[in-house]
C-alpha cells in the first residue's frame, strides 16, 4: 500500500495516466478522483464501507483505491492503534465456497513470507456485510510512498546502474517467495512499492493465484493479470510457475532501460499475441543512448525468453546474475564478451507460420488398380495453410485457443512411376554398353586426378593454409591490441587480472603467444591489466576491536599489531588508532596495526580514616574524585579527623564518588544540678543523665552530712556523655 493507496492488484493510483487497455476483469469498475489544492486524490464519497468496523476490529476510515477485483481502504486497527490497508474483495468473488477456501490459504501462505522487500500481510478473513453478503478481504501493511510506476512515468529510460539499483530489491523479494514456495503471477510496476524513506516492496503475493482461480470459472477462461506482463505459459496454458514471475520481472527491468512496454496492440489479446509469438526485443536497440552493454542485453534476452525452459529457474538464480551484471557496470566494464556468453541462452524455437515454411512429410504415391500412378493434385492443393491472423476481439477462450501454436501438415505429394522403356536390339545394346564403359573409364581418371588435387590442397589447408601467425599483442593498450588483432582477422577475447608491473589497460600476456600458430579468425585470449591490486582501509577508529578485525577481513586486509592505550574518553575495547588513514589504498593482505582503548587509568585511593578531613578532600578531589562529606559524632576521633570512608583503600576511576564520614567528637550532655541532694539521689540523677559519678569530700568544711555542695564539671555545663562527674559533699 502506498500513499494513493494501491496494492498492486491492476488498481491504478489517482490521477495515474493508464498505460495499458483495462482487462475485461477491470471494465466495470473505475477510481473517482477529485481535485484538491494538494493534487489529485480519492474520494469516498457514497461508500457504504467508509465507517464500518470489519470484525470488530478494522475502521475503515476512507477509501484509498478500486479496482477490477477489489476496493483498498485505509482503516485503524483499534486492537494496536497502528494504520493498516485492508483490500476488500468485491461482491461475488466471496459467494464461492471453494474460492473462500483459497482466498484463505494463499493469504496465510503470504503471511508466512517475512522479508523487508515484501509487503507483510498482518490477516484475513470474510466480512458479512449488508446483514448477508460475504466479503473477503486481507489486512496489508501501509506503505506511505509511490509505486514503481511513478518512478518510470518520473524517470524512464534509466541508466543501467539506476535501473539495477531499483530492480535488485523487487528480485530479492521475488527470491524470498520462491524459496518459500510462491509464485506472485502478477508481477509488474504497480505491485512494487517505494516507501517514503526509499524501501522497495512488492505487494499481493498470493492474492493472484487465488482470484484467477475464482475468476477463470466466472469469466469463462478470460485472461487474469496485466497484460503487458504476462508470461506466453500463462496465456497458452494457464499454468505459472517461479519461471513465469522471471518472465514478467524481465519486461520490468526492459521497462526500466527503455521507458516502454516491449509488446503494444490495440487490445489486451493483441498484446498477448504478441508475447506467444514475438521475442522482447534487446534494449539497447529500442534506448540508443550507447549506455546498454551487450551482457545487460543478454540478461534480458535469457529472463524474457519465450521458452520457461530457457529462462533462469527462478528469481534466486536471476538474483545472481544481475548481481554479476552490476558488479560489471561498477567497475566500468563496457563489454564482457565471456559475461554475455554466460547470460545468453540458446534456445531453440519453433517457426512461425509467417516466417517461413513448414516441414512436410514426403510419401509414396498411392498405385491404382491398374498400377497406372494416381492423378498428381495441383500445387495449391499441398500449398500449407496460411497463417492465422492475430486477433482483435477481447480477451475469450476463442482467442485464447487462438494463440495456441496449431501444426498444420500438408498432405503427401505424388511421386510419378515412369513407365519402363521398350526393349532394343541387341547388337546396339552392347554398343551402347561399350560406349558406357569408355565414358567410365575416362571419368574414373578425371575422379582420381580430382581426389588427389583436392587431397593436396586439404593436407595443405589442414597443416598450414588455415593457420595464421598469433602476433605480440604485450604491452599494447587494449584499444591497440584491438586493432591489430582485427588487421591480423582474429577475435580479441579480453579477461582482465591486477598486475604489479603492466600500466592499467595495458595487455599483460595472451594465448596463444606471439609467433605462434592460430586459425585465420580464430580466438586470440588476452589478459589487460587492471593495474596494482588496491584495496582501500576502512574506517576503524570507533569501532569494537572484534568489528574492526571483520571490517579488514571484509575489505581483503588484516589486523596487525595491536597496543592498548588508557583512555579516559574513550570505552575499552574501543579502536582509537590505526597506522593507516580510512581510504587510503593498500595491497591485498596488508597488516593494518590498531591501537585499542584500555578505558580510564585507574587512580589510586589511599586511606585517610583518623586523618583530617579538609586534607582528605583536597588529595581526593586533585586525583579526579567527587567527595562526600557526612558528619557522625565519635567517642574514639577527634572533632575535624575522618571517621570512615566509603570506597576503602584501593583503587578507582576519575569521577567517581568517595564518601567521607567527618567526627563531631563525642555528644555533650548538660550537668545536671544536684546541689543540696543527697549523695544516692545525686548519683542515681547523673546516672539517668548518661554520667558515671565519683564522691568527694568538699575541702572545706566538711562535717560528714552526706549532701552535695558542688559538682565537676559544674552544674549546667556541658560534658562528654559517660564522662565521670565529681560530687563534693559535705
Amino acid at each position: 500500500m502506498d500513499g494513493d493507496g494501491r496494492t498492486g492488484d491492476g488498481v491504478p493510483s489517482p490521477g495515474e495516466r493508464p498505460d495499458r487497455p483495462m482487462l475485461a476483469a477491470e471494465a466495470h469498475t473505475a477510481i473517482v478522483p477529485t481535485v484538491s489544492g494538494a493534487g489529485v486524490t480519492m474520494t469516498s464519497v457514497g461508500d457504504p464501507l467508509v465507517g464500518q468496523v470489519l470484525d470488530g476490529r478494522y475502521q475503515i476510515t476512507q477509501r484509498l483505491a478500486r479496482g477490477g477485483m477489489a476496493t483498498v481502504y485505509q482503516a485503524v486497527d483499534t486492537r494496536l492503534t497502528r494504520t493498516v490497508a485492508v483490500k476488500v474483495m468485491h461482491v461475488g468473488l466471496g459467494d464461492d465456497v471453494e474460492f473462500a477456501k483459497k482466498f484463505d490459504r494463499e493469504a496465510r501462505a503470504a503471511a508466512r513470507l517475512s522479508h523487508p522487500n515484501v509487503v507483510s500481510v498482518f490477516d484475513q478473513g470474510q466480512a458479512v456485510l449488508d446483514g448477508h453478503t460475504l466479503r473477503p478481504y486481507i489486512v496489508m501493511e501501509y506503505v506511505e510512498g509511490p509505486t514503481l510506476r511513478d518512478v518510470i512515468l518520473r524517470e524512464a529510460p534509466m541508466a543501467p546502474t539506476r535501473a539495477l539499483e531499483v530492480f535488485e530489491p523487487v528480485l530479492a523479494a521475488l527470491a524470498a517467495a520462491h524459496d518459500a514456495g510462491l509464485v506472485h503471477r502478477d508481477v509488474k510496476p504497480e505491485n512494487v512499492l517505494i516507501s517514503d524513506r526509499g524501501q522497495i516492496k512488492v505487494a499481493d503475493f498470493g492474492l493472484a493465484k487465488a482470484v484467477s482461480a475464482q475468476t477463470s470459472t466466472a469469466t469463462q477462461g478470460m485472461l487474469i493479470g496485466t497484460v503487458s506482463y504476462l508470461p506466453p505459459e500463462l496465456v497458452l496454458s494457464g499454468r505459472a510457475d517461479a519461471r513465469s514471475d522471471v518472465y514478467s520481472a524481465g519486461v520490468v527491468l526492459f521497462e526500466l532501460l527503455t521507458g516502454r512496454k516491449p509488446h503494444t496492440g490495440e487490445t489486451p489479446i493483441q498484446v498477448a499475441y504478441a508475447h506467444v509469438h514475438n521475442d522482447v526485443p534487446a534494449p539497447s536497440a529500442v534506448n540508443r543512448s550507447g549506455r546498454i552493454p551487450p551482457y545487460l542485453d543478454a540478461l534480458v534476452a535469457g529472463a524474457t525468453a519465450r521458452d520457461a525452459d530457457s529462462r533462469p529457474h527462478d528469481a534466486r538464480v536471476l538474483l545472481t546474475q544481475v548481481r554479476r551484471v552490476r558488479a560489471a557496470l561498477r567497475d566500468g566494464v563496457v563489454d564482457d564478451p565471456e559475461l554475455t556468453q554466460d547470460l545468453s541462452v540458446l534456445r531453440t524455437q519453433p517457426v512461425d507460420d509467417a516466417d517461413g515454411e513448414p516441414t512436410q512429410w514426403v510419401a509414396a504415391a498411392p498405385l491404382t488398380t491398374g498400377g497406372a500412378p494416381a492423378t498428381p493434385r495441383s500445387p495449391a492443393a499441398d500449398a500449407p495453410p496460411p497463417a492465422p491472423a492475430p486477433p482483435t476481439a477481447g480477451p475469450g477462450p476463442a482467442h485464447v485457443e487462438a494463440l495456441r501454436p496449431t501444426a498444420a501438415s500438408a498432405p503427401p505429394p505424388v511421386v510419378p512411376v515412369a513407365p519402363r522403356p521398350s526393349g532394343l536390339g541387341r547388337a546396339a545394346a552392347q554398343r551402347e554398353r561399350q560406349a558406357r564403359r569408355r565414358r567410365r573409364g575416362w571419368l574414373a581418371v578425371l575422379l582420381v586426378l580430382l581426389l588427389t588435387t583436392l587431397a593436396l590442397l586439404a593436407g595443405w589447408y589442414l597443416t598450414e593454409g588455415r593457420f595464421t601467425t598469433a602476433p605480440a599483442l604485450a604491452s599494447l593498450t587494449r584499444a591497440d591490441a584491438e586493432q591489430v588483432a582485427d588487421r591480423a582477422g582474429l577475435d580479441l577475447r579480453v579477461d582482465e587480472a591486477y598486475s604489479e608491473s603492466v600500466p592499467r589497460g595495458a595487455v599483460i600476456s595472451t594465448e596463444p603467444g606471439p609467433g605462434a600458430k592460430i586459425l585465420d579468425g580464430g580466438p586470440i585470449d588476452a589478459v589487460v591489466s587492471r593495474g596494482p591490486e588496491r584495496y582501500p582501509v576502512p574506517t576503524l577508529v570507533g569501532l569494537p576491536r572484534a568489528e574492526a578485525a571483520a571490517a579488514l577481513a571484509n575489505g581483503r586486509l588484516s589486523a596487525g599489531e595491536v597496543t592498548e592505550a588508557w583512555s579516559d574518553t574513550v570505552p575499552a575495547g574501543t579502536v582509537t588508532g590505526a597506522s593507516a588513514a580510512a581510504g587510503t589504498p593498500v595491497k591485498p593482505g596488508t597488516a593494518v596495526a590498531l591501537t585499542v582503548s584500555r578505558g580510564p587509568k585507574p587512580v589510586k585511593i589511599a586511606d585517610w580514616t583518623g586523618k583530617g578531613v579538609d586534607d582528605a578532600v583536597a588529595a581526593l578531589e586533585k586525583a579526579g574524585f567527587l567527595v562526600t562529606v557526612t558528619t557522625a559524632h565519635s567517642d574514639e576521633v577527634p572533632v575535624g579527623r575522618v571517621i570512615s570512608q566509603s570506597p576503602g583503600p584501593g583503587t578507582g576511576q576519575k569521577g567517581d564518588e568517595v564518601e567521607l564520614a567527618r567526627s563531631l567528637g563525642p555528644v555533650l550532655v548538660t550537668v545536671p544540678n544536684v546541689r543540696a541532694m543527697g549523695v544516692r539521689a545525686a548519683e542515681k540523677v547523673m546516672q539517668d543523665a548518661g554520667f558515671r559519678t565519683r564522691v568527694q569530700a568538699a575541702a572545706v568544711n566538711y562535717i560528714g552530712v552526706g549532701f552535695v555542695v558542688s559538682t565537676d564539671p559544674k552544674a549546667r555545663s556541658q560534658a562528654p556523655k559517660g564522662s565521670t562527674i565529681t560530687l563534693y559533699v559535705v
